[in-house]
């Protein structure tokens, strides 16, 4: 049994309004596997934190006060490559910032992530 870390983020969860779309995106653009509970729930581990998505008329985004998840990439320009080959959209191409540049995009249930890179 492996040892979770007291009092760190361990888990999050998205609202997805398709999951076969969203799991589709994320294992095209990131190679992400997921774990089917039901119509309703997938979960994936290994990237990072593991979370799930639910199946909900919702979306996570920066506008309406979501946390923004961040993933990082050693090849930024790459990774919004697939990212877009996927069917992401984009929100913010990539721009800088003190300490390395990204972008944000939504994925096909609408919910907004970005990637960063300090390269």
């Amino acid at each position: 049994m492996s040892q979770i870390n007291q009092d760190k983020i361990n888990y999050i969860e998205f609202p997805a309004v398709d999951l076969e779309a969203t799991k589709q995106f994320f294992h095209q653009a990131f190679g992400w596997e997921f774990t089917d509970y039901g119509e309703d729930y997938t979960a994936f581990s290994d990237q990072g934190v593991d979370g799930g998505f639910f199946r909900a008329d919702l979306k996570s985004s920066t506008q309406n006060g979501a946390a923004l998840i961040v993933l990082y990439s050693a090849e930024l320009e790459a990774t919004q490559a697939k990212v877009e080959a996927a069917g992401g959209t984009m929100v913010k191409p990539i721009f800088s910032f003190p300490g390395g540049r990204r972008f944000q995009f939504l994925e096909p249930s609408g919910n907004e992530l970005a990637v960063w890179s300090d390269q």
